[in-house]
């Protein structure tokens, strides 16, 4: 992974820090601030990728060359930066968990300057992995019983993308995805029918049903709206009995017009035909909403298809996050932004039973009974340990949503997951900022009393 993908600011703060002997251990927290609307949840994922940032991470010799002549690095520097490799520890919170706003969604501590760059991979990661895991589960909370498919990829923000959003959306309980790399790659089905390109250029319904469902008799689903889709059901059904095709292996694809009224139909044809065994799959600008109102009127669909969407998470695109330092050399530190504080220290998030809300704490406190802890160990001296699969990730996923709350599974107007701060977290934070705050109104006083009568061009010249 290179060096560079990063903002320049996180390089002069590390060539800085490393000018200056500031290579002490600092732990930083990467966590949502807030939810977005209509959120009740966040489902963690990005880690199996910022974990091989890490291990990949370094600048090589062009890297490095560029920067001597474009950001004015020192020989110095760029013989500190040559040899700079993670070898730090990540503790984080497994993919497929399901958390509350303000939860660490990992925590690095490493040599300051590595800690320090590799802020923006980290949150790219996080950031994106879990906006599109969120909404791919809230199209799983809509869609009941019915399957759900990944068509994101010819929509999303660029060729890492639709990757992201096969494994986003794997880890949410999707059956696969239409996007051939990912599917391979991640060792998930890849699924996917006909477009209209096909009909139209075969000619009709029947003639490219035909032609399809003997090239691949195993995934006869027909694409039937791109003429009328009524008849296109009715020439889907001709074919499948033509050919002899097992009703179980036949199925249809509903892609615009009323997917409700033409499911119904479409099911009372395919029923009256003998193929009661055939799914409906509708698809078309998909998302949970459109989920919820099919399924709440009754519409006979199998399988969703869902794309744009879910793979660009359209209603919240992205996540308001942050990774924020809260310790250097064994020192909590916090920040007292306006709307951006921060909490300080090293910290472990602690779930108890379902509908309880989660405890944030202090790393070195005491363990509370009964409370299970979100963040383990997930990297240490820069090398991977345990897992980052996605089957397991999924596995976590599935558990925590059957014990997720009703109120936190709403669609619409969902009461949020809770985390609050425990006692020992409370007072640190509380002691560090008046210290802080103190010290401010000190040195305020200080440049009052040591510059009495200077004019604002005597302090800047």
């Amino acid at each position: 992974m290179s060096g560079l993908e990063t903002d320049l600011y996180e390089i002069r703060m590390a060539v800085s820090y490393l000018r200056r002997g500031m290579t002490a251990p600092a732990t930083f927290s990467l966590f949502p601030r807030r939810l977005p609307g209509g959120r009740g949840f966040l489902v963690a994922a990005g880690l199996a990728d910022a974990l091989d940032f890490l291990t990949g991470f370094g600048f090589t010799g062009p890297e490095l060359d560029w920067l001597r002549a474009e950001a004015g690095l020192r020989g110095s520097d760029l013989d500190a930066l040559a040899g700079l490799r993670f070898n730090g520890e990540v503790r984080a919170v497994p993919e497929g968990r399901l958390v509350a706003a303000g939860t660490p969604l990992l925590e690095v501590t490493a040599p300051f300057p590595q800690a320090q760059l590799v802020e923006t991979a980290l949150l790219n990661f996080l950031t994106h992995h879990t906006a599109v895991a969120t909404k791919a589960a809230r199209c799983r909370l809509a869609a009941g019983g019915a399957g759900l498919i990944d068509f994101a990829a010819r929509r999303t923000h660029g060729l890492e993308a639709p990757r992201a959003a096969a494994r986003a959306t794997a880890i949410a309980g999707f059956s696969g995805t239409s996007y051939v790399a990912g599917a391979r790659e991640l060792g998930i089905p890849a699924l996917g029918t006909m477009a209209h390109s096909y009909v139209q250029a075969i000619g009709s319904d029947a003639a490219a049903f035909r032609a399809f469902a003997e090239d691949f008799p195993s995934a006869a689903v027909f694409l039937v709206d791109t003429f009328d889709t009524v008849a296109g059901v009715r020439h889907a059904i001709e074919v499948a009995r033509e050919l002899g095709l097992p009703p179980e292996r036949v199925g249809v694809r509903l892609d615009s017009g009323d997917l409700g009224t033409l499911a119904r139909e479409a099911r009372q044809l395919l029923d009256d035909a003998g193929f009661t065994a055939a799914c409906i799959v509708a698809s078309g600008g998909l998302d949970e909403y459109a989920i919820e109102e099919l399924v709440r009127a009754g519409a006979p669909v199998d399988v969703y298809g869902v794309g744009t969407k879910v793979g660009v998470s359209a209603d919240a695109p992205s996540l308001d996050t942050a990774y924020k330092l809260v310790s250097y050399a064994g020192r909590p530190v916090l920040k007292l932004s306006t709307g951006k504080a921060t909490l300080p220290g090293a910290k472990q998030v602690y779930r108890g039973a379902p509908g309880e809300p989660d405890l944030l704490a202090l790393r070195s406190e005491r363990p509370p009974s009964r409370r299970e802890p979100l963040l383990v160990p997930v990297m240490t001296g820069g090398q991977h340990v345990g897992e980052s699969t996605v089957a397991g990730a999924r596995r976590w996923f599935e558990r925590d949503l059957e014990r997720l709350p009703a109120r936190a599974r709403r669609l619409r107007d969902p009461a949020p997951l809770e985390l609050v701060t425990s006692p020992a977290l409370r007072s640190l934070a509380g002691r560090l900022g008046g210290d802080a705050a103190a010290g401010g109104r000190s040195a305020r006083r200080r440049e009052r009393e040591d510059a009495p009568g200077k004019s604002t061009l005597d302090l800047f010249g």
